[in-house]
């Protein structure tokens, strides 16, 4: 057969199997999430007094994602990531549904996909979505480990006889964080663990998932870069973030893996401006809010996409973007098959590689627990009145003191008014009409704090979503062989 003919009816069955080479659809993945981050803490997001020259040129020459959302806390936010749905949606360990959501054994995880499909696949850093029997990240797809269960604490200070340990495996702790002296070196050594990952899987394709601690408190930073920032430790701890990251990118160049590796940098929540740790919190930029509420400031955080050759560059985008569309993403962009499980999340592919491509993002729903607090639907954002304390049901003694009474449902128009100052609920009935059908159609389907809808899932025999805490660990479902890396 002619060269000319060969090559015609190659690219005519990658077209009919929806595929290119695998050069192509097949790029290494490195997921870097910080922890309790704001909007406004990064230099290319706005920050003033805080340097982070390496993520602002990783946006320079990615793609700035500027009304990218997260959920509003830990355990949400990285369950929502991990399955690529609302954390609503989720069958929860004895069917509950948890402040920080404890995903059950059979729901399928982002690595399990990755992994199914060749990807080496390791996670370095924070955990926090439960060490159940199939719960920790091993069982979970992770193929390569070093992670803490949940935070590095809950508290603006080191408690004493606090103990966080570092494991490999469950049962296998290799190190514990004790005093302040270990929680400054917690940045250096997930970076470290990071950079050896990489090494090691340097001839396969791979999936990071480099799960920072900081900016979460009690804060840590070494000691080269404590006392440099202009805001104070926050701002240490970030700079030295920022050039974690840079190491990263580094160490791709190093090893010839620069272009054929999709970098994502985000945030889990919004910033932590709780009273009680003061200046230890970070800045949600222009919005209202923060950790924990349904104010933007507590839900929007920095996104930045980055992929040499493939994804745009140095584009700003107010596409609305999510955690939740990773999964599809990455699945589409690497060529693994899709949990069988309905989804949430939608395939941002072309939103990320081709210029003047729109997200297909147009609405997005904010749940704290199981409580519906608010929709967004292109510009626009109906939040509905709720008690005070009243967004987190399941962990009302949590957030007592976070949650101010809303009276009356408000709608403000984000583009305009990103500071959620100006209701306008009395001047615009269509929009009004427009998004209480889609709260009230996202109720049908997944529910509210009232009840489950039959688009929730559930794996146990028992109540729904019982007001109980959390139970002991559930029996390890059987999952399919890891393929060898």
């Amino acid at each position: 057969m002619k060269p000319i003919l060969t090559l015609i009816l190659f690219a005519s069955l990658c077209v009919l199997c929806g595929q290119t080479s695998s050069a192509e659809i097949r790029p290494n993945i490195v997921f870097i999430l910080a922890d309790d981050l704001g909007y406004g803490d990064l230099a290319c997001f706005g920050a003033k007094d805080i340097r982070t020259p390496h993520l602002d040129k990783m946006a320079a020459e990615g793609l700035k994602l500027t009304s990218f959302y997260a959920q509003p806390i830990c355990g949400p936010s990285r369950a929502a990531l991990m399955t690529g749905c609302y954390p609503i949606r989720i069958g929860e360990v004895k069917n509950g549904k948890n402040g920080h959501t404890l995903p059950h054994p059979n729901e399928v995880f982002m690595a399990e996909m990755l992994r199914d499909a060749g990807y080496r696949t390791g996670i370095v850093g924070k955990w926090h979505l439960g060490m159940g029997a199939g719960c920790d990240p091993i069982a979970q797809g992770f193929q390569h480990g070093y992670f803490t269960p949940a935070f590095n604490g809950a508290t603006r200070d080191i408690q004493p006889g606090a103990v966080v340990p570092f494991l490999r495996k469950p049962g296998e702790v290799v190190r514990t964080i004790k005093t302040q002296a270990d929680m400054d070196t917690l940045t250096a050594d997930c970076t470290r663990e990071a950079l050896e990952f990489i090494r090691s899987s340097k001839d396969n394709p791979f999936f990071l998932y480099l799960a920072y601690h900081m900016p979460h408190v009690p804060l840590g930073v070494s000691g080269k870069f404590r006392g440099k920032s202009a805001r104070g430790l926050y701002g240490d701890t970030i700079e030295e973030l920022d050039s974690a990251v840079g190491d990263v990118f580094a160490e791709l160049k190093k090893l010839g893996l620069d272009d054929h590796t999709l970098v994502v940098f985000t945030s889990d929540n919004g910033p932590w401006t709780d009273k009680q740790i003061g200046d230890h919190g970070g800045s949600p930029g222009p919005f209202r809010g923060a950790k924990m509420t349904t104010w933007e400031g507590g839900w929007r955080v920095p996104g930045i996409v980055r992929w040499p050759g493939k994804v745009r560059a140095g584009e700003t985008s107010d596409g609305i973007a999510t955690t939740i569309d990773l999964l599809p993403t990455f699945a589409a962009m690497s060529g693994a098959k899709l949990p069988d499980a309905k989804l949430d999340g939608l395939n941002l592919g072309e939103f990320f590689t081709k210029p003047g491509v729109a997200s297909p993002r147009e609405t997005f729903l904010y749940h704290n627990g199981s409580r519906l607090t608010a929709v967004r639907h292109k510009d626009w954002k109906l939040v509905f009145a709720r008690p005070a304390g009243g967004e987190m049901p399941y962990m009302p003694g949590f957030v007592t003191g976070h949650i101010e009474a809303l009276p009356e449902t408000a709608l403000y128009n984000l583009k305009t008014d990103p500071s959620e100052s100006k209701n306008l609920a009395a001047e615009r009935p269509a929009v009004m009409k427009l998004l209480t059908k889609l709260a009230d159609e996202s109720r049908a389907d997944l529910g509210d704090f009232t009840g489950p809808g039959p688009g929730a899932r559930f794996y146990d025999p028992g109540p729904k979503w019982p007001k109980v805490p959390a139970a002991k660990a559930q029996p390890k479902r059987k999952k399919s062989a890891p393929r060898q890396p």
